[in-house]
């Protein structure tokens, strides 16, 4: 029997939840009654949270003036991006009026410009931040990057283009600009009474002054009665150095090939006497020196030969020199034979 009994009351003691409570849903708890110490904890919970919100409504935390506020210089990286965009708009500007991508003549053929940017130190107080080297670097060529887009929109009279990136560029243009460009501009050279102009050339330690007059026409009376083909190749152009002609001072045909260059670069073989007094050095220097005063002369004669002259670097002074010789060392860089013993 007591095997019987004890499932028996097992069954009628089993409970079930809602037999003792019904179901309420949560919305209807908030106003039921609860014990006393869970009132008091929810009532100082809820000043907590009260006293929370109102010290973050005091300090509540503002948004970043720059998305690069955080990178410790943002005054510079938005400058960068300002030139990145500006570049990107002035490349499709220029794209829709068929401008760009321009053929490799056509861009050769643009004004040669010469901007003057801000130093190192004017753009280290615009940016209100010391500037490196490497930053102020990367500047420049974003700057020289938009400058040319500048040139393209001139040249071809794009003027809203024109305006706009030219109010950009004016930002970073220096103030000296105006002093700058006045000393680059070179001093003009006049030919003497006699038509002769003077030069100064220069190559290692060899320095040669030149003076270059152009061949006068034989006069017709003054030829004789022989054909046409007894004077071809012949010229009435000397070319004396040191009062001695070319062919007996430069006895090495590499010297005088290289003081004839400039005047087959400007296609004017013949065409003008030279005199010449060199200095200094050997017959390397000295010819290098000699080209480089004959290059110069013919551009006082004809300015139109500037360009090139100028691409074919004669009238470039060449800065390499011999390296000095250095303490403990048999030249500048060769060093003794080492010796065990």
């Amino acid at each position: 029997m007591n095997v019987l009994r004890n499932p028996a009351r097992q069954v009628l003691r089993r409970s079930y939840t809602t037999a003792r409570r019904p179901f309420v849903p949560p919305a209807q708890l908030n106003n039921v009654q609860r014990r006393t110490g869970g009132a008091r904890r929810r009532r100082k919970r809820d000043e907590e949270e009260e006293d929370d919100v109102q010290w973050q409504g005091d300090f509540e935390k503002s948004s970043p003036p720059s998305p690069t506020f955080y990178t410790g210089r943002s005054e510079y990286y938005d400058q960068v991006i300002l030139l990145q965009n500006a570049i990107v708009q002035a490349r499709k500007s220029l794209k829709m009026l068929h401008l760009l991508p321009l053929p490799e003549f056509a861009r050769n053929s643009l004004p040669t410009p010469f901007p003057i940017w801000k130093d190192l130190e004017e753009m280290s107080a615009d940016f209100q931040s010391p500037m490196t080297r490497s930053r102020y670097r990367r500047v420049i060529k974003l700057l020289n990057e938009l400058n040319g887009y500048f040139n393209i929109a001139k040249a071809a009279n794009a003027s809203e283009v024109k305006i706009t990136i030219g109010s950009i560029i004016a930002l970073f243009e220096s103030g000296k600009k105006a002093a700058s460009l006045a000393q680059r501009q070179k001093k003009t050279v006049s030919l003497d009474q006699y038509g002769r102009s003077y030069s100064v050339g220069k190559r290692k330690t060899s320095s040669a002054r030149v003076w270059m007059i152009p061949v006068h026409a034989q006069p017709t009376s003054m030829k004789t009665q022989k054909g046409p083909s007894d004077y071809e190749g012949i010229t009435t152009s000397t070319i004396l150095v040191n009062n001695i002609p070319l062919v007996e001072y430069f006895p090495i045909p590499a010297d005088r090939e290289r003081i004839m260059r400039p005047f087959k670069v400007a296609g004017v073989v013949g065409a003008y006497n030279v005199f010449a007094i060199v200095r200094g050095g050997g017959t390397t220097g000295q010819s290098g020196a000699l080209s480089h005063g004959i290059a110069k002369g013919l551009v006082i004669h004809e300015p139109k030969l500037t360009t090139v002259l100028r691409k074919a670097q004669l009238t470039r002074r060449d800065p390499r020199m011999v390296e000095r010789k250095k303490t403990g060392l048999a030249k500048a860089r060769k060093r003794y034979a080492w010796v065990k013993r």
